[in-house]
């Protein structure tokens, strides 16, 4: 895969995130799973080489770590 379409692939995760967190109707813990899943999706799109299942995977993990960052 060229660097090209991982850039690509990681500029569409990174806007993806942005536009989530300006959400000012979510809650810290909704941001940080939004947050980690986006973070997520880009690290597993990089780590694979820009595998679907690797992008989908990062995302799950990311959005998990996320979701329990300050859980009370």
């Amino acid at each position: 895969m060229t660097s090209f379409v991982k850039r690509g692939t990681a500029l569409v995760c990174l806007m993806g995130v942005l536009t989530m967190t300006g959400c000012g109707t979510m809650s810290t813990r909704g941001k940080n799973t939004a947050i980690g899943a986006g973070i997520g999706a880009v690290g597993g799109a990089v780590l694979t080489g820009g595998s679907a299942l690797g992008t989908v995977g990062g995302a799950a993990i990311g959005g998990y770590i996320g979701n329990q960052i300050h859980k009370r």
